[in-house]
């Protein structure tokens, strides 16, 4: 079976168990034994996202410096399972009210996740860029690119950048309205040859979501998708933005989004979770505290 033929098989079928789609909430326990047993020569993906973190007081039901604290017990877990490389897929930061202000924040929330894995990948949110540049926020966690690619464990990730104003103004400097996210014609070109190079599955980040056309959507999703399906290769897209759990296929891949950890406070309304990529292409998106757990086997 072709790689584009396999991938397009497992997009369509889901794990079942009498008839619905599994979802587990593993509060503290570890991934699924018998499905890691499967894993050679597989891999294992560190997953958070919106942690806003910021040292200012909590508004609402957002708990700015309690992400810190969040953020030890999900290094701890990571540190134990050991991934292959740790993701975050947004909001690392919230807003500061100058440029100074918001380097030492994310200084400080960098130190603690870049402590957790040397391969390590940030996603672009809207609140990263709202007081820095891009090439600021880029330079503070020693990324290079904001959109990107790279291949792990016979697996083809893509990192994709949502933060442009539909008229292809990158977000900066209080420049936009957060409703307006859009992925521009050059990165969707950049994206179609990428996909079109790779003979492996692929799984991609993104921010914003794809897979909605609500204001937590970007708005030229449905032309990025056509992109993604038109490739056959795509088996899930990975997504924050939303601060709650979702799950759609759309065209045969999958679209999960996760919890922020921002979101609640005390250990209890955590969220994070470990993702692994079987070598029969299987993935297990194990969820920790608030953070659903999922399983998308391969068909057949």
């Amino acid at each position: 079976m072709d790689d584009a033929h396999h991938c397009r098989r497992l997009g369509r079928r889901a794990f079942l168990r009498d008839g619905t789609l599994l979802l587990t909430a593993a509060a503290v326990s570890g991934p699924d034994a018998s499905f890691a047993a499967d894993r050679e020569p597989g891999l294992r993906v560190g997953l958070v996202t919106d942690l806003h973190y910021s040292d200012k007081p909590s508004r609402g039901s957002r708990h700015y410096r309690e992400t810190l604290a969040k953020f030890d017990e999900a290094a701890s877990r990571f540190q134990q399972a050991k991934p292959d490389f740790v993701v975050e897929l947004g909001d690392f930061i919230d807003a500061a009210e100058s440029v100074e202000q918001e380097l030492r924040w994310l200084s400080r929330v960098n130190r603690a996740f870049s402590a957790v894995s040397k391969d390590r990948h940030y996603v672009l949110g809207n609140h990263c860029v709202h007081t820095l540049t891009k090439t600021e926020f880029l330079d503070g966690v020693e990324q290079k690119r904001s959109y990107d690619s790279f291949d792990r464990g016979g697996v083809h990730f893509v990192v994709l950048d949502s933060c442009f104003r539909s008229d292809g103004t990158p977000y900066g400097r209080k420049n936009f309205v957060w409703t307006d996210a859009n992925v521009p014609p050059a990165e969707i070109e950049w994206l179609e040859d990428d996909l079109k190079k790779t003979d492996k599955p692929v799984i991609v980040f993104a921010h914003q979501r794809l897979d909605v056309g609500n204001n937590h959507g970007v708005k030229n999703g449905p032309d990025v998708r056509r992109v993604l399906e038109a490739s056959g290769k795509v088996l899930a897209v990975l997504q924050g933005h939303s601060h709650a759990n979702d799950l759609k296929e759309i065209g045969g891949i999958h679209y999960c989004t996760l919890v922020a950890m921002v979101e609640g406070s005390g250990a209890e309304n955590n969220g994070y979770s470990l993702m692994d990529v079987a070598r029969d292409g299987s993935i297990r998106v194990t969820g920790f505290r608030k953070q659903k757990g999922y399983r998308w086997d391969r068909a057949g």
